[in-house]
């Protein structure tokens, strides 16, 4: 553009010197006075424009006119016009609000995440969830292991201090015997004392033996007793077992729904529980078991964000349709996330916008003079050749029609 303009006045000048003489001779037809004062004034405009956008950027021919070059000489004072516009326009709480009352930023969200790769050009999501997962690795890696563990045990450990439990599980075992599913809990009970009993015979036997006198030592009565007493406990188990209406079973109801009325309701009982619940928390077993615990889920995440073949990647891009989808129909999340990116923004101006500022005056302040013209010129620079190009035309045109108001003079 810079040479399409400057060939225009070059012509514009090859006209005028070429016009000159035919037009003042004394013969000579009128248009050649038109053509020559058009050529004539387009010069002059022509040269005044490409003075004026040249003097934006840098002194005409190197002189060192007053009030040239006044982009690079006041580049500090443009960076402070730009910051301040900035800081009026953009960074004012209340107008961020206001733009951002129109946007529906959750939506938007949401069509990114749902849409594919044809839509976006290319598999963003696969790109997000790469990136997600080595973040997540170099996270886990980065961090003390140890300390990550404790200050993790410290939060379980400190919201479960905070939680009631004893309502909760009286709650839970109230739930339980309303709708009949405390009976496979009782079934489990009676057959792990059928195996208790089983594995201990020997044992049982041997403490009717000790119990019993002399005199059944000497006859042998004690082993057909604890036979006896053994065979006894079986078929009551048993009994228990497959009858469901049997007054043993009946009593161990009776004795669950009191445990869940006294976890409800009995001081005593939930302090026994919170004692308890206390002593679980503070026992040192248990931190070392979720130490280990612990360790294993951290290596186990690393490796499966860091290899390709493992469900992490496909399970965050599940995930990620699923938010996006929830994003497009949930009319309620959509008011919560707009809501909050609306005051995050309004939040960022207020006590970011001085430092947002300063940052943008700063940079363009370090700038140098070539480098903010060069910019700058890059920008506008082709409609600042249409204007040395409009000048020549423009020029020539007044030219011919003063040249023309002044034959009737």
């Amino acid at each position: 553009m810079r040479w399409s303009a400057t060939g225009l006045l070059a012509a514009m000048a090859l006209v005028f010197f070429t016009t000159h003489g035919p037009a003042v001779a004394p013969d000579a037809h009128p248009a050649w006075g038109y053509l020559n004062a058009f050529a004539e004034a387009a010069m002059v405009g022509g040269l005044a424009d490409w003075f004026a956008v040249t003097a934006l950027f840098r002194h005409p021919l190197g002189l060192p006119i007053p009030h040239t070059a006044i982009i690079p000489e006041n580049k500090d004072r443009i960076a402070e016009t730009m910051a301040g516009f900035l800081r009026r326009n953009f960074l004012v709480p209340s107008v961020v609000a206001r733009r951002m009352a129109g946007m529906n930023v959750a939506r938007a969200i949401g069509d990114f995440l749902v849409a594919g790769p044809e839509e976006n050009g290319d598999d963003t999501r696969s790109r997000i969830t790469a990136g997600a997962a080595e973040m997540l690795a170099e996270i886990l890696e980065s961090l003390d292991p140890d300390r990550l563990g404790n200050q993790v045990r410290s939060g379980l450990a400190g919201q479960l201090h905070k939680l009631d439990i004893s309502p909760l599980a009286g709650r839970m075992l109230q739930s339980m015997m309303t709708d009949k599913q405390h009976q496979p809990l009782i079934n489990g009970f009676i057959r792990w004392a059928g195996l208790t009993l089983e594995d201990n015979e020997e044992t049982v036997k041997e403490v009717i033996h000790r119990r019993a006198n002399s005199v059944i030592r000497w006859t042998g009565l004690d082993e057909r007793i604890s036979a006896n007493v053994l065979d006894g406990l079986y078929k009551l188990l048993a009994e228990v077992l497959v009858d469901p209406d049997h007054p043993i079973r009946f009593k161990i109801e009776e004795g669950l729904h009191k445990l869940a009325q006294d976890l409800q309701n009995d001081p005593e009982t939930r302090d026994r529980v919170e004692a308890m619940k206390r002593d679980l928390i503070e026992n040192p077993a248990v931190g070392e078991w979720w130490m280990g615990v612990w360790e294993r889920i951290r290596r186990s995440l690393i490796s499966r964000a860091r290899s390709s073949d493992t469900q992490l990647g496909s399970d965050m891009r599940k995930a990620l349709i699923d938010l996006g989808h929830a994003l497009k129909q949930d009319e309620r999340l959509q008011d919560q996330i707009n809501r909050f990116a609306r005051r995050t923004a309004a939040g960022v101006a207020t006590r970011y916008g001085s430092e947002i500022v300063t940052l943008v005056s700063e940079t363009v302040k370090r700038w140098d003079a070539t480098t903010i013209t060069g910019r700058i010129e890059n920008a506008v620079g082709r409609d600042l050749q249409f204007i040395r190009i409009n000048g020549t035309l423009v020029g020539g045109l007044v030219g011919m029609t003063l040249h023309f108001i002044t034959g009737f003079l």
